[in-house]
């Protein structure tokens, strides 16, 4: 095999001898050896090669067949270029720089082609090179779309618009595609001059057949002239140019309208896109299912859904069917609108229509009304799952097992969980967090604490909500010293505790009334760097208040605000309840009246506690009127609003008003529940109308509402009074029978009622009874039958039920103290009596 230094030596050789054979008599000299003589010197880089005598026949008309020779080395081609215009000084044509251009862009050597165009142009100005550069085609073979690109791509550098426009089109006319390179740099020269008509006119050639151009496949005219608009932000452009190309009959494809609408949805330039939309609808492209799906998207972000479900109606009326994708975007925004019940009902209208649902649809319908609390649907949208063959995954299960924890039915999630093992799922620190939880918040903490030690076996690492869950419930469990060594334990095995587990130590400690501890722990905020929050200061406040001190926890709360904590409606419902109870209307109006100002709107519970306290108060108008301003400007009026209202009216003897209001709720969405009617029951039974209470008590067992021992107390104290007392007793037993337990209040209505008929022996059975269950005896309990005893003469039975009392720690109260004296029960001796 011969070496590459062999090669090299033989190559020099034959150089050699073929110089030596050259002739240079001027007699023997001819064009192509000149040629070949200037092209070797050059090929080789060695200008020293050249023959003196060879340079004064070289003629301008040498340089292009130079060049031509030249082509395989470019460099050695703009070194002769070069020498041959500052040695010889010769003045290019413009064949001669075509010619190196096409030897250069052959090389792909654009930047040096760039530099010998640009000079042409400097030297030539504005003289047609289109027909040169086509004349070396044949010589060179350049590839056609490269050269001419580069000369629309040049042209559109130095400005020279039109010079650019007409080579486009000459190309055009010849077939010839243009890169997307040079396309772009036209298109934003036509854009950046204002010349849109042209941009139409290149449009309308680029795509007026569908012949399947480089340009065509890799470039999108209308793409590109839309998002540059964009990125200059301007919107307004992007409709006009639209609507310009519509106009003139150059629909653009609808997959380029639909990233164009996209791209404005993304900015949050939704009006913008919706007049895009309505632009797409009037005059083109047709919309098609991604483009309503875009833009739907948009509006359920920004929880418009108004817009959303008129589009929705709209897209069905075009006659496109939806999807599982769209199906999915207005189902997730109809439920983080909080309109679950909408979304629930789209979800059935999917399946109605056979669209394949999938587990993701399924699990947020499940999540969203786990939030709610509402199991019962829960549960029926899981079955639903099931009817339609889609198989859980792990997060349905573990939904439905928090669903199912937070309605304490814990050994249902247990067999959640066992089904979830079945089904070969891996459960996660997540699915073990709402087990734990719901576990501990039955008061089972020991099999809380086993699922935990279970998650450490399975070498899941419990998150700071794991241990908060564990915290929390030996606080609610009032285990606080166990609760404290956990949290120190949990320290050392990595864990970092945020504000809300110090929150659940602190409401551990202010449930048990150890307020100077839950102070401990909040000093504990500082070492370790957590910044306390609204939520610390609210549990504090609770505390503070719960103890009585009603002053300083109001000098708390302003503490609180002045160190840049604002109250939110949790901290202004504790203050006005709090008011409320210590009976100080003014102060809780107050913080009413500060809460407003504060820009924080009250819900339901504060106006519940307000109106309350002002029928208490017998301030009826006020009450009646704030009612009335819930009514009509919300918050939605709960069953306790209604209750409360219902109470007051029955307080005030306007029984029929009160029943107004009843028979309203019944006809609305809130329900009636077993306060209602008790409430109602009660009022009837104290005005001697037993028909009502009957009726009412009929009506409510009759729609699955169950009677307390409250209710059927105020039925036995009225059938005591207006009906008779075998009707009294056979309530009584049917409340027993009902697994009802009697209160000590039941037991007195009862006594009360056999010593008004002077039944004093079934009265004391009674009180015996009662004591037997282990209810408490209190003063007025005792005074009934003290009393009962006293007025049929039994003076000494009624003095020894005194002494009982007394013996018990339960002192008389004003009543029975001028009951006493009216019969002058206490100068009675009992020794004396029995002698």
């Amino acid at each position: 095999m011969v070496s590459a230094s062999k090669v090299r030596l033989l190559q020099s050789l034959h150089r050699f001898f073929m110089f030596s054979s050259i002739n240079y008599s001027t007699s023997s000299f001819s064009q192509n050896n000149l040629i070949h003589h200037i092209s070797a010197s050059f090929y080789e880089e060695n200008l020293e090669l050249l023959n003196p005598r060879f340079l004064t026949h070289i003629q301008l008309d040498h340089v292009e067949p130079v060049l031509h020779s030249l082509h395989a080395k470019p460099r050695s081609a703009i070194r002769f270029f070069e020498w041959s215009g500052n040695v010889l000084g010769f003045n290019h044509t413009v064949q001669s720089f075509c010619t190196l251009a096409h030897l250069l862009l052959g090389h792909r050597m654009f930047d040096s082609a760039k530099v010998v165009f640009d000079r042409m142009i400097e030297q030539f100005g504005t003289y047609d090179i289109f027909g040169t550069i086509y004349e070396g085609f044949s010589t060179y073979g350049s590839n056609a779309t490269t050269v001419y690109s580069f000369l629309v791509d040049r042209y559109c550098g130095l400005d020279m618009i039109d010079q650019a426009v007409e080579t486009f089109f000459q190309m055009s006319k010849m077939s010839v595609p243009l890169s997307p390179y040079a396309v772009a740099n036209l298109i934003s020269l036509l854009l950046n001059s204002n010349r849109f008509e042209i941009v139409f006119d290149i449009y309308r050639e680029l795509y007026k057949e569908p012949r399947k151009n480089h340009c065509q496949r890799y470039f999108n005219l209308y793409d590109f002239v839309m998002d540059g608009f964009l990125r200059e932000g301007e919107m307004r452009k992007c409709l006009d140019f639209h609507q310009a190309m519509v106009k003139r009959n150059l629909i653009p494809d609808i997959v380029a309208c639909n990233k164009i609408l996209k791209g404005l949805c993304k900015s949050n330039q939704i009006e913008l896109a919706s007049e895009f939309f309505s632009m797409m609808l009037m005059v083109g492209p047709n919309p098609n299912l991604v483009t309503f799906s875009t833009i739907i998207k948009s509006y359920c972000e920004e929880v418009r859904l108004d817009k959303a479900s008129e589009l929705y109606n709209c897209m069905i009326k075009s006659g496109i069917t939806p999807d599982l994708v769209l199906f999915s975007i207005l189902i997730d925004g109809l439920l983080k609108a909080g309109k679950l019940e909408e979304g629930y009902s789209l979800l059935s209208s999917a399946l109605n229509a056979g669209i394949k649902l999938d587990a993701v649809i399924f699990g947020s319908i499940m999540d969203a009304y786990v939030r709610t609390g509402d199991l019962k649907t829960v549960i029926e949208a899981y079955k639903n799952m099931l009817n339609e063959y889609i198989s859980p995954n792990i997060i349905i299960y573990s939904i439905l097992i928090k669903g199912l924890c937070q309605n304490t039915r814990i050994s249902e999630a247990l067999g959640v969980f066992c089904q979830l093992l079945k089904s070969g799922f891996e459960p996660g620190v997540l699915t073990y967090c709402n087990l734990i939880d719901g576990i501990c918040k039955s008061g089972n903490i020991k099999d809380g604490f086993c699922f935990y030690n279970d998650m450490l076996k399975e070498g899941l690492i419990p998150d700071v909500y794991v241990y908060t869950v564990l915290i929390n419930g030996l606080s609610k469990g009032g285990l606080m010293a166990d609760a404290l060594r956990f949290f120190f334990k949990s320290m050392e095995m990595g864990l970092k505790p945020n504000i809300f587990t110090f929150n659940t130590l602190i409401d551990g400690y202010c449930r048990l009334k150890r307020l100077r501890d839950s102070v401990k722990v909040y000093n504990l905020l500082g070492i370790y760097k957590i910044v306390p929050d609204i939520v610390t200061h609210t549990v504090l406040l609770k505390g503070i208040t719960s103890k009585g001190m009603f002053n300083e926890g109001l000098s708390f709360f302003f503490q609180t605000v002045k160190r840049g904590f604002p109250p939110d409606v949790i901290t202004y419902c504790i203050l006005i309840d709090k008011s409320c109870k210590h009976n100080n209307l003014t102060a809780a109006l107050s913080i009413f009246k500060l809460m407003l100002n504060g820009g924080v709107t009250p819900d339901i519970s504060i106006y519940n506690v307000l109106i309350n306290m002002l029928f208490k108060e017998n301030r009826s108008k006020d009450a009646l009127d704030l009612f009335k301003q819930v009514v009509e400007s919300g918050p939605r009026a709960d069953i306790v609003t209604y209750n409360t209202i219902i109470c007051g009216y029955c307080s005030l003897k306007k029984f029929a008003e009160a029943v107004k209001i009843f028979e309203e709720i019944k006809c609305g969405k809130v329900e009636p529940n077993a306060i209602t009617y008790t409430i109602l029951i009660d009022a009837s039974c104290k005005e001697g109308r037993m028909n009502d209470s009957v009726s009412l008590f009929s009506t409510m067992l009759e729609t699955g509402v169950s009677p307390n021992n409250i209710t059927y107390s105020s039925l036995v104290d009225g059938y005591f009074k207006y009906v008779g007392v075998e009707s009294a007793f056979e309530l009584f037993e049917e409340m027993l029978r009902n697994n009802i337990s009697p209160t000590m209040i039941s037991y007195s209505i009862l006594i009360d009622g056999l010593c008004k008929r002077g039944q004093l022996e079934e009265a004391t059975i009674a009180f015996s009874c009662a004591r037997s269950r282990g209810l408490f005896a209190d003063v007025i309990v005792y005074g009934i039958l003290i009393c009962g005893f006293c007025k049929v003469g039994r003076l000494i039975e009624g003095k020894m039920l005194y002494n009982s009392m007394l013996a018990e720690g339960i002192m008389p109260d004003d009543f029975l103290e001028r009951e006493l004296a009216r019969f002058s029960l206490q100068n009675i001796n009992l020794e004396g009596a029995k002698q």
